[in-house]
């Protein structure tokens, strides 16, 4: 087999994983969307306050301590102990389960039957001022994330193709770990949207609070549900995330690259966030190998994915899986 196909065979499949990694992130979209009809531009920055939650809980790192010390003139960083990563991870769980409940009891209910752009800048407000408070609350350092997940290349796939093909196929452990939390996640989210009272509640909710309201749908405890949903999609996204590149500002912007798969995938469709992310994963990667190294100079993959969504959006403007919105004229 030619090393340029097998080249490119090991280049599809880390182009799937990274779409596995873009998917997570849609998820958190899709959730808001789903349930309240509004983009939530705090998806991306809810990704970076819940990884750098993690660390600062499991690091014992003392909240506003940077502020505390300025007050009060003294020097405590840390409490001195590290908590376990499991632990961690649940009282870090619990912190997202506590601003979406702030979430709900002082931006959302008071927005209730608002028109979809006054709720989407309200996400914008709260998205500028959750990066600040992760800030104050944990400083803006970089900071290492390792919840004991499995990195490097994996050497059994390595020594696998190498003797089948007489070349290594270099897939990341980390890509590998993230692909099968994305499949159970997805699953039950799938599972949950479709087959439950609260997922069908959640449904009717996006499409009109007032209806919902009026057959006895408790909107404050939907938005509080489906925000602890994406908060905890969005801990899932900041680990896999921050176990990669560490927890940094940048970490953020990862929200940027949800876009193309919800334009792809649809804004509605869970499955479709998965498969979105796939297609944006493969086709950015197989891009730059085909084209975008050879002849354009490389790093096409900045700005691939929004051309290709772009270009999808003229034949199918609800994406893949997005619901067609029918009217009587």
């Amino acid at each position: 087999m030619p090393d340029q196909l097998l080249f490119a065979a090991e280049v599809t499949l880390n182009g799937l994983m990274a779409g596995v990694l873009y998917a997570l992130v849609a998820l958190g979209f899709v959730l808001i969307y789903k349930a309240s009809g509004i983009f939530n531009y705090a998806q991306g920055v809810m990704a970076l306050f819940a990884a750098a939650t993690l660390v600062g809980i499991m690091n014992g790192q003392v909240p506003f301590a940077h502020l505390i010390n300025a007050i009060f003139g003294t020097k405590i960083h840390h409490f001195g102990w590290h908590v376990p990563a499991i632990l961690a991870i649940f009282l870090t769980l619990l912190v997202m389960v506590f601003l979406a409940w702030a979430v709900n009891r002082f931006i959302m209910r008071h927005l209730v039957n608002q028109e979809p752009i006054i709720l989407f800048m309200a996400t914008i407000g709260f998205a500028y001022f959750l990066e600040g408070f992760s800030d104050l609350m944990w400083n803006a350092e970089i900071k290492r994330l390792d919840v004991g997940l499995p990195q490097g290349i994996n050497t059994w796939i390595d020594e696998t193709t190498f003797d089948a093909f007489g070349y290594g196929f270099f897939i990341d452990n980390l890509d590998l770990v993230a692909t099968g939390i994305a499949v159970l996640l997805v699953g039950a989210l799938v599972f949950f949207a479709q087959y439950t009272k609260q997922g069908r509640a959640m449904r009717a909710v996006a499409d009109d609070h007032q209806a919902a309201l009026s057959v006895g749908v408790s909107l404050n405890f939907i938005w509080v549900m489906v925000w602890s949903l994406a908060g905890f999609v969005a801990l899932v996204a900041g680990m896999m995330w921050g176990a990669k590149s560490g927890v940094q500002f940048s970490l953020s912007l990862i929200a940027l690259k949800a876009l193309p798969v919800l334009m792809l995938g649809g804004f509605t469709s869970i499955p479709g966030a998965i498969i979105g992310g796939l297609i944006i994963g493969v086709g950015e990667q197989l891009f730059e190998f085909a084209i975008g190294a050879p002849f354009l100079g490389g790093a096409t993959q900045n700005w691939f994915a929004y051309v290709l969504a772009l270009v999808f959006l003229c034949f199918r403007p609800q994406g893949l899986f997005g619901e067609k919105i029918i009217e009587r004229v």
